[in-house]
């Protein structure tokens, strides 16, 4: 699998890039024909920084309090809470990160010493995928739950442009990706067609079938 790795770097930055293998992969949500490799972006303290910055910039005129780090973005967080706190909007404000628990029903909650970053906080939500919507609308009813007010959504890959009126502004999207493909598990056509699934596909990365 790992010798059909395609590289795609960032229109407005080459130095961020993110590898895809097309194939027949499986989420919690739905197939796809395509599995995007964020782990540099996640991991490498170069390429985060040159990441944040250039999400950053959009973010120039929004007032953001808390970013909210989702599927493994703590280290691209960090980065883009600087690079608010310098410029814009934001400049001079002290910013919390912070990413929610799971419990046993796999429902987002906060620990009553973290609320208080949430509760009546403007709220920039960071998101490694979005593929379908499904991953933001449980933080956004976890948000609501807190009182925590959405005033952003960030990713670093997504195939969806908006969430309810909110845009998410994603480092590459699906027009990044040729003839990229999202279906649900029940008609899939590389399924009807008995095409072998690749691989099992996560926040975390793939396990091969």
């Amino acid at each position: 699998m790992e010798e059909r790795l395609q590289t795609i770097q960032s229109i407005k930055n080459k130095k961020v890039q993110i590898g895809i293998i097309p194939g027949h992969f499986a989420t919690n949500h739905s197939h796809v024909n395509y599995y995007v490799d964020m782990t540099s972006i996640k991991t490498s303290l170069k390429m985060a920084k040159e990441a944040a910055h250039e999400l950053g910039s959009t973010y120039a005129n929004t007032n953001i309090e808390t970013i909210i780090c989702l599927e493994g973005t703590e280290i691209l967080g960090g980065f883009l809470a600087e690079y608010l706190s310098q410029a814009g909007i934001n400049k001079g404000e002290d910013i919390n990160l912070i990413t929610p628990e799971l419990n046993a029903v796999n429902q987002m909650i906060f620990r009553d010493n973290t609320q208080k970053k949430v509760w009546g906080k403007q709220i920039l939500l960071l998101i490694s995928s979005a593929s379908t919507g499904k991953s933001i609308r449980r933080a956004v009813d976890c948000l609501q739950y807190y009182n925590g007010k959405l005033a952003a959504v960030g990713a670093i890959f997504s195939a969806i442009d908006k969430f309810d009126d909110i845009p998410i502004h994603a480092l590459f999207t699906d027009k990044d990706l040729p003839n990229y493909q999202n279906y649900p598990a029940n008609v899939c056509p590389m399924c009807k067609n008995s095409q072998k699934v690749d691989a099992l596909i996560n926040s975390f990365g793939y396990s091969k079938l």
